[in-house]
C-alpha cells in the first residue's frame, strides 16, 4: 500500500499513528473490503461540502488541530450540516445535545447551531484539544470522539497499552465494533483525499473565493431579504445557515451571527445597516498598530470604547492579538479630533 498510497506517512503522522500500522493484517484487510466504497463516498461528501471546507480547514489549522481531522468530519456526516443520525446527533460533526451544551452550542425550538458549519466547527476544535490534553494522542482523541473519554480510558486500562493496533484489534475487542471501523475509516479517507486528484483545493484563489465569514444581523431578518441583498440564490444562502429552522434570524438575541461567502462580504456591508442606538455617535474611525503588550482591554482604555467594539469592528475571534497587526477603532468625536491636533 506504500506505493498506492504514499501519503500514508504524511496521514498516520498527523494522527500520531505509528508508520508500521500499514502493513497491519487487519488494517491491510479493511482496506481491501472497503476502498472502493469508500472512494465514492469520498467523492460524495466532496461535492456535497466544497462550499464548507476551506473554512473548516481553516479553523482547524488556526486552533492547533490538523486539518486532517476534516476526514472526521466526512466520516461522521458526510458533510451534510443537518446531517441526524439514529442516535439523535446532529450536523457536520454530529453533536449529541449534551455534548453541544456543554461546548455552547445553543439548541432550540427556533435555531440549532450544531447546523451551523462555523460555529460546530469550532466546537469540535474545543473538544478535540480538549481530548488531546487529556489522552496526548491525536488517533486516541478521534476514538473517543466516537464513543466517549470513558470508554477510551477503560480500553487502555484493561490493554495495559495506548498503542492502536492493540486497542482495534477484532479479536481483543477492548472498543466497540462501531470505534474500531471508525477509526480505520478516518486513515482510508485521509490516505485516499490526500493522494487524489479530486482532493481539497490547494488553489489560493479557489479556497478565498470558497472561504465563508460570519455576519452580525438583526432579529427576525429573512435570510430571503439577505440573499436578495446579496444577489445570491436564497437556496444557496439557506444551505450555509441550516441551523435556523425557519428560515428567519431568531429572535432570542439582539444580534445573530448568519454565514455568508467571503466574496459577499462587501456587497453585505454596502448594503446592510445594522443599527445601534448606543453607538451611533462613534462615526469616526482611527487605526492603530498593536504594539508588545497590548490586550484589546487596554487599547479600548487608551481610546475610551468597549472592548467588544474592537472586537466587532475587527471580525475578531477572539480578544487575541497579533504584535503589529493594524486594528481599526470607532471613536467618539472628541477622541478623533485629538487625534488631529
Amino acid at each position: 500500500m506504500e506505493h498506492k498510497y504514499p501519503s500514508y506517512t504524511y496521514v498516520f503522522h498527523e494522527f500520531d499513528v505509528d508508520e508500521s500500522y500499514l502493513y497491519n493484517e487487519e488494517f491491510i484487510s479493511f482496506v481491501s473490503k472497503n476502498e472502493k466504497k469508500l472512494k465514492s463516498f469520498y467523492k460524495r461528501s466532496l461535492l456535497r461540502g466544497k462550499e464548507l471546507l476551506p473554512t473548516m480547514q481553516g479553523l482547524l489549522v488556526e486552533d492547533g488541530v490538523s486539518d486532517l481531522f476534516i476526514y472526521l468530519s466526512m466520516v461522521e456526516s458526510g458533510f451534510s450540516t443537518d446531517a441526524v443520525s439514529p442516535k439523535k446527533a446532529v450536523g457536520l460533526w454530529q453533536f449529541m445535545p449534551a455534548t453541544a451544551k456543554e461546548y455552547n452550542l445553543t439548541v432550540c425550538q427556533s435555531y440549532d447551531e450544531r447546523c451551523d458549519p462555523v460555529n460546530a466547527t469550532s466546537a469540535a476544535i474545543d473538544y478535540l484539544n480538549t481530548l488531546h490534553k487529556q489522552f496526548g494522542k491525536w488517533y486516541l482523541s478521534a476514538m473517543a470522539y466516537n464513543c466517549g473519554e470513558g470508554c477510551v480510558s477503560r480500553a487502555i486500562k484493561r490493554a495495559r497499552t495506548d498503542e492502536l493496533s492493540v486497542l482495534i484489534d477484532g479479536n481483543l475487542k477492548y472498543l466497540p465494533h462501531e470505534t474500531r471501523q471508525y477509526m480505520k475509516k478516518i486513515l482510508l479517507l485521509a490516505m485516499i483525499g490526500e493522494n487524489s486528484t479530486l482532493g481539497f483545493s490547494n488553489n489560493t484563489d479557489d479556497m478565498l473565493e470558497n472561504t465563508l465569514i460570519q455576519v452580525n444581523v438583526l432579529p427576525g431578518t429573512p435570510l430571503k431579504e439577505i440573499a436578495s441583498l446579496l444577489k445570491m440564490k436564497e437556496e444557496t444562502l439557506l444551505s450555509l445557515n441550516k441551523s435556523l429552522k425557519e428560515g428567519r434570524v431568531p429572535q432570542e438575541k439582539s444580534t445573530y451571527k448568519i454565514t455568508i461567502p467571503i466574496e459577499k462580504v462587501y456587497a453585505f456591508y454596502l448594503r446592510y445597516q445594522l443599527p445601534d442606538k448606543k453607538k451611533v455617535f462613534k462615526s469616526h474611525m482611527i487605526s492603530h498598530n498593536v504594539a508588545l503588550g497590548e490586550t484589546v482591554e487596554s487599547i479600548a482604555a487608551l481610546y475610551e470604547v468597549d472592548a467588544e467594539e474592537i472586537i466587532t469592528t475587527n471580525h475578531l475571534k477572539n480578544d487575541f492579538l497579533v504584535l503589529d497587526s493594524l486594528l481599526v477603532i470607532p471613536v467618539k468625536k472628541k477622541i478623533f479630533d485629538n487625534m488631529l491636533k
